[in-house]
């Protein structure tokens, strides 16, 4: 069905509108670049890509991927899929008050952790170690997110999202903080995607990578401010720490509690970064920020508690990651990677080293899905009543 011309006049006039009005240095639709070329459509281009981000395969993953806690049978602990919700509300709500481009910083937020990897940042560390030993570059969540997007999606073909969205996605590293967020303006799509390749072979760290919009600097802090306070709430359920243990000189600033650290956070920000083309916090906010985050690494994510399985974890990443480079291209089907790497472009197959094909496939996993795969591999199946059946 086409639109009717009369309706299609009014909604571009409402939408140049609502453009029209954001502040000076927000990155306007009628800003966005592809890198291909696609059909005409009415929605604006950031907003078009929203839609392709939660139709995506990848976004779809997010449902069974570890966000801190893993193993842990408590439905009220932070999954990604939440997470990602938790950040796209608070950059949404800073740029709204920043009078931002909305659908760009929505955009971003929802497509930022796809190239998460099974068990979160553990995982990450052993995948990339994996790459490293094969001689085959290193792995980033971030580069891969970028990745996921731009060359593996539609079947090796990517789903065409604005160079904007993408380099929002990429730069986006929640655990980097700074007391000044800016942007780079004159970043071209060929910088963007020469510094996504030189991230795959590690000759470039991700975390130097600067933002071409305001907008993905908002969703960089967002990232800090979504998982820094709930981090703490979730750790409180699990009794990994109590909240009578959190450092006065931050409580007395920030707060003890995730709402009331998000609202501290939130309005510190917008207070100091309202029009102004960078983003900072006060001195105190961003000192007590900072302190919270490292206590959070001490007493949550390096918890002992924390780490009873990592090498149960480890041995399955690696048993699963070796099965999957001797069985790509052979007449094994035990981890199912032939037959994804069979789906994919001509393009894909041809220009992708094998190590690089395992961590593309591995790092999509779930958490559930890898635990499959690795008891596929190493339990024994039943041959069922009878053993002379079977031979």
């Amino acid at each position: 069905m086409e639109w009717n011309a009369e309706t299609k006049e009014r909604i571009e006039s409402r939408l140049n509108e609502k453009e029209n009005s954001l502040a000076a240095y927000a990155c306007k639709s009628a800003q966005a670049i592809r890198f291909h070329e696609a059909p005409e459509d009415l929605r604006p281009n950031f907003f078009h890509d929203a839609d392709k981000i939660i139709h995506s395969y990848c976004y779809s993953r997010y449902i069974d991927k570890t966000q801190v806690f893993y193993l842990v049978e408590n439905d009220h602990i932070t999954h990604r899929v939440l997470h990602v919700q938790l950040v796209a509300k608070i950059a949404r709500t800073i740029g709204r008050f920043l009078n931002l481009n909305e659908d760009l910083i929505e955009a971003i937020s929802l497509g930022h952790d796809v190239g998460h990897t099974p068990f979160g940042h553990d995982g990450e560390r052993i995948i990339s170690a994996f790459l490293q030993e094969q001689g085959a570059g290193i792995f980033e969540h971030n580069v891969q997110s970028f990745r996921l997007f731009h060359d593996l999606e539609a079947y090796g073909k990517g789903l065409n999202l604005t160079a904007q969205v993408l380099d929002g996605i990429i730069c986006h590293n929640g655990e980097i903080l700074q007391n000044c967020y800016g942007c780079d303006r004159n970043k071209t799509p060929e910088k963007l995607l020469a510094e996504y390749r030189e991230s795959l072979k590690g000759t470039f760290k991700s975390k130097d990578m600067v933002p071409m919009t305001l907008e993905g600097c908002v969703m960089r802090i967002s990232d800090v401010i979504a998982y820094v306070g709930r981090d703490i709430e979730d750790a409180i359920i699990l009794k990994l720490v109590e909240r009578e243990s959190l450092p006065r000189e931050v409580t007395e600033v920030l707060g003890d509690k995730n709402s009331t650290i998000v609202d501290t956070l939130i309005k510190d920000l917008v207070n100091n970064s309202i029009d102004k083309e960078t983003l900072s916090f006060s001195p105190a906010v961003f000192d007590a920020l900072n302190r919270l985050k490292d206590w959070n690494y001490k007493n949550i994510y390096l918890n002992p508690k924390k780490s009873t399985q990592d090498e149960k974890i480890k041995t399955m990443f690696q048993t699963v990651l070796n099965e999957c480079l001797e069985e790509l291209g052979s007449d094994k089907k035990v981890t199912g990677i032939n037959h994804w790497f069979n789906s994919m472009s001509a393009e894909y197959k041809d220009s992708t080293p094998k190590p690089r094909v395992v961590a593309d496939y591995v790092s999509g996993m779930t958490d559930d899905y890898l635990m499959n795969a690795y008891k596929e591999i190493v339990i024994p199946k039943s041959f069922g009543i009878s053993f002379a059946e079977k031979i």
